[in-house]
């Protein structure tokens, strides 16, 4: 299985959670990180380069940081642009279907706020639906997310094994939907 990771943070040198991610899985076998502010700072994104990307994969990951309950704007750009009509949906739009699509998120704030009852009101699941409504419409199978929360509180131990388990929810053999 090839795997892809698409690593969407506008200062991943400066990150401490998604870094270590990125790190831990770029010597993986079989699995391409590819991080879109690198490749695009200009915000000028290649669709034919990011779609042979795509159809060159089995299981696509978006890993980001959550910002404004949503994703980097990059990453809803790419959405956006990539993702075209009679490319990855609608008529003749098929070229996804039966691919794997996974969401690798880290939070700053902790996980009881993202409860009912918490600060923000809405559970992580609740708050990634868009993403998996655009999962739906482009006919790929929706992994379990990933999700680290209270990123300022994990300790280096913590964040080691956090990057372990990473590796493995990135190169598990099975899915978990």
């Amino acid at each position: 299985m090839k795997i892809l990771v698409i690593v969407t943070h506008p200062n991943i040198n400066q990150s401490r959670i998604n870094k270590s991610w990125m790190e831990a899985v770029q010597n993986q076998s079989n699995v391409t990180v590819h991080q879109l502010y690198a490749s695009y700072p200009d915000f000028k994104i290649d669709v034919a380069q990011e779609q042979a990307l795509l159809t060159s994969h089995d299981r696509i990951i978006l890993q980001f940081p959550f910002y404004w309950y949503s994703t980097p704007s990059l990453l809803k750009e790419w959405f956006d642009v990539v993702l075209s009509y009679g490319w990855a949906y609608g008529e003749g739009g098929d070229k996804l279907r039966g691919k794997q699509l996974g969401v690798a998120v880290s939070t700053f704030g902790p996980a009881e706020s993202y409860q009912h009852t918490g600060y923000n009101r809405y559970t992580m699941e609740e708050l990634l639906k868009p993403i998996q409504a655009t999962n739906n419409l482009i006919g790929t199978t929706f992994m379990t997310p990933f999700i680290l929360n209270g990123v300022m509180h994990v300790s280096d131990e913590q964040l080691a094994q956090n990057a372990a388990d990473y590796v493995k929810y990135v190169t598990m053999q099975s899915v978990t939907v």
